[in-house]
């Protein structure tokens, strides 16, 4: 997948629940649950019980960002 198709289905989960699962280091692994809130040039937002978490596109297309349609 490409940085478009990736921004394209962002896009189409503006104002819906996802499951977002973020690879740190060390496999430490983080979940959160929220809504897609905004679409930007490079980067995307999602709101986590009432906080705006950002993310990249690029770390969506390398896998470091998985996102789940709920």
């Amino acid at each position: 997948m490409n940085l478009d198709d990736i921004k394209q289905e962002i896009l189409s989960l503006v104002d819906k629940e996802v499951m977002i699962k973020v690879s740190g280091s060390r496999n430490k692994n983080m979940m959160y649950k929220g809504v897609v809130n905004a679409v930007y040039p490079n980067i995307f937002t999602v709101l986590v019980e009432g906080i705006s978490k950002s993310f990249t596109y690029s770390d969506v297309a390398i896998g470091d960002v998985k996102i789940y349609h709920i």
